[in-house]
């Protein structure tokens, strides 16, 4: 089964609306492009820390999600640790997507 968040991820890079990879997804955050970023699950503690900080600090939303292997195929690209959303509808259609897959996993796990 195709993952619906990655394929909204492939939709919006057709539509030229991601950046991915840390310098690129850096540069959008610091410029205010960015409206979502994801960072995958299988990124360094470190790697995490600097982008929910920037991200914080500059109120853009961000998630957890997906590992480094799926992130970069669905872009059509090699690994990726970050991908910045620079389009709002796109940024709400997946955070809806992450927020609701999230919540279907706790539910299967037995958490609240």
């Amino acid at each position: 089964m195709i993952d619906p968040i990655f394929s909204m991820l492939g939709l919006a890079q057709k539509a030229g609306r991601i950046a991915s990879g840390e310098f690129s997804v850096e540069k959008a955050v610091k410029e205010r492009k960015a409206y979502l970023v994801i960072i995958a699950e299988d990124a360094s503690d470190n790697t995490k820390k600097h982008f929910m900080d920037m991200c914080n600090y500059r109120d853009i939303p961000y998630r957890i999600h997906g590992e480094s292997s799926d992130l970069g195929p669905c872009l059509g690209k090699a690994f990726r640790m970050t991908v910045a959303v620079c389009d709002a509808g796109f940024a709400k259609s997946i955070i809806d997507k992450i927020d609701r897959f999230c919540t279907a996993r706790r539910n299967l796990n037995g958490e609240n």
